[in-house]
């Protein structure tokens, strides 16, 4: 009987650790894109060069680009654009143009002139790609090429350069990234996972910008915090997930205050009426991965 306990204890103890959740950081500042121009395969390498004024989701590019026959790299300077892409290449005057880019280039209102600030320049190649953040597999654009005009794609339904990945690395070798679906700013931290007859759940605690636009409402404020439950089947497969604000910008949230007694695996925060809603408690229970609201 000793025996028989002892098999099923570390049967256990080695499914248990089997289960284990983990989160990793990882900060892209350069993308590889495959695709074609004029059904040509392509690849093309572009890295993060700097910020316009205070968008991050506006900014300088530089890389390469070439055809995948031939693997000669072709230099490219330009712009990220709310998920758009303007590229050039100059020729044997690259690096002088991508400085006068840089100088052009100071503000919002100068980069929706972008293409009629780089005519003067005369761009040997100009490579433009217009996304919008949807569902859509490629990213559709053109190439010109002296005066003759390309059709051109990218094989993905992404086109952002700098990306803030959070990956959680799930049991029964599955993989995950809340850039995928919560949101692309990142931040999140791993507190608790459970498991019961409901199915899995990860509990998540996360501090973010308010606004990635720098100059916006709330502009790179870091009052954006709380937590996040994340919903999974019993074999792992994401649900849904809830989040619960206990500072927010935004939502104007201030003032939170929180009590927990000693030892506890339980948080409650106070938050306070706002103008567009009333009071009301938020009990994080960290032994068991929720997050409950109550008046």
């Amino acid at each position: 009987m000793k025996k028989i306990f002892l098999l099923l204890f570390s049967l256990s103890f080695t499914y248990f650790l089997c289960q284990k959740v983990e989160l990793k950081k990882v900060t892209d500042s350069s993308q590889l894109f495959k695709g074609e121009i004029a059904g040509n395969p392509i690849t093309i390498q572009l890295s993060f060069d700097g910020i316009i004024d205070c968008n991050q989701y506006q900014h300088f590019v530089k890389g390469w680009y070439y055809y995948d026959k031939y693997k000669k790299k072709i230099p490219l300077i330009g712009i990220y654009d709310l998920a758009n892409l303007h590229l050039y290449n100059f020729g044997n005057q690259q690096d002088k143009n991508s400085k006068i880019l840089h100088k052009k280039i100071t503000s919002l209102q100068s980069l929706e002139k972008i293409d009629s600030l780089m005519t003067p320049l005369k761009p040997k190649e100009t490579l433009i790609f217009k996304g919008d953040y949807s569902k859509t597999k490629e990213v559709v654009g053109n190439i010109v090429i002296g005066d003759k005009n390309y059709s051109s794609k990218l094989y993905t339904k992404d086109s952002r350069i700098y990306r803030f990945n959070n990956y959680l690395i799930l049991p029964n070798n599955k993989k995950i990234n809340t850039y995928d679906f919560i949101n692309p700013i990142g931040g999140n931290k791993l507190i608790s996972y459970t498991s019961d007859k409901s199915g899995n759940r990860v509990l998540l605690y996360f501090e973010e910008v308010s606004n990635f636009n720098f100059c916006g409402m709330c502009g790179a404020s870091d009052g954006e915090k709380g937590y996040r439950v994340l919903y999974f089947t019993n074999d792992w497969n994401f649900k849904n997930y809830d989040d619960f604000m206990i500072e927010s910008c935004i939502e104007n949230i201030y003032d939170t205050t929180s009590t927990r007694a000693k030892e506890s695996k339980v948080i409650k925060f106070n938050i306070k009426k706002t103008s567009s809603s009333p009071a009301y408690i938020l009990t994080v229970d960290i032994k068991n991965a929720s997050v409950t609201k109550s008046r």
